[in-house]
């Protein structure tokens, strides 16, 4: 099977019952074994993958994005769109409304985060001044009116280790270095996607407001409790997105398919 787009689901979001002729499967790579989706959308192949698998049961800090990654790149995708959870800095971002961060910071500390670590392969420098795909970024956003979705273009994405939730000190550091909303999963998922040449772009549900901005203490059901009341509108949002990459000319205006031109490009 070939499928160019794909969807990787964040917390809560189980999405393939939207699928036509959904199948589950899994494929070798040399990071481990990865379980995901194929079905169809108008005919078309498409492939979802929970990046906490089907039970929730894998924290942030465990997950195989290399393995993952390279499973979409040998399944033939060239567009990710990858859903998540937030918390936000940003008093003008709600729970309940959605992020398409344009940036990132990275306070990630014991992830892989390469490809290229110069054992099997040669060691490669990736440009990586726009993290997201700006072309699939403005897709996403055409996207959020049918669904009924509050839809913020650009923001910073801070990305924390986990799977603790953050201090009120370091929520604030984060804000006062330009942070809009705060995850545990974008990198090195951003990072690898860009290496192996796929556009690649974040979707986030702001679930609470972050630690010292919260009234109250974090808690996972709290995350919980936002998704399944979202999840009506994310799932027709999610579909509309699938629709309309499937749809759309092979060729984009981005450079994301073509990272690592000088050389020679990405080889399973």
């Amino acid at each position: 099977m070939v499928a160019e787009v794909a969807l990787i689901g964040g917390s809560g979001l189980y999405v393939p019952r939207m699928f036509e002729n959904a199948a589950e499967a899994s494929i070798d790579t040399p990071y481990g074994q990865v379980d995901y989706v194929a079905g169809e959308l108008n005919g078309k192949a498409v492939v979802f993958i929970a990046r906490h698998d089907k039970s929730h049961g894998t924290p942030p800090h465990k997950i195989n994005y290399r393995a993952n990654i390279w499973a979409l790149k040998k399944l033939g995708v060239k567009f990710i769109a990858a859903n998540s959870t937030a918390g936000s800095l940003n008093p003008d971002l709600r729970p309940g409304d959605l992020v398409i961060p344009d940036q990132l910071l990275d306070f990630t500390k014991n992830r892989p985060y390469t490809f290229f670590d110069g054992q099997d392969r040669k060691v490669v420098h990736v440009d990586f001044t726009r993290p997201f795909c700006h072309s699939m970024s403005e897709l996403l956003l055409s996207c959020a009116p049918e669904a009924n979705l509050t839809c913020h273009a650009g923001g910073v994405y801070v990305c924390t280790e986990g799977p603790r939730f953050e201090t009120a000190a370091e929520i604030k550091m984060y804000g006062m270095l330009g942070g809009d909303i705060v995850g545990m999963t974008g990198v090195p998922e951003a990072v690898l996607a860009r290496e192996a040449e796929m556009c690649y772009v974040n979707f986030s549900l702001v679930t609470n407001m972050g630690a010292g901005i919260s009234k109250n203490p974090l808690s996972h059901r709290e995350v919980h409790d936002y998704v399944k009341s979202a999840e009506a509108k994310l799932l027709v949002f999610i579909k509309n997105i699938l629709v309309k990459l499937l749809e759309q000319p092979e060729e984009t205006d981005c450079d994301c398919q073509r990272a690592l031109w000088e050389v020679g490009g990405f080889k399973l």
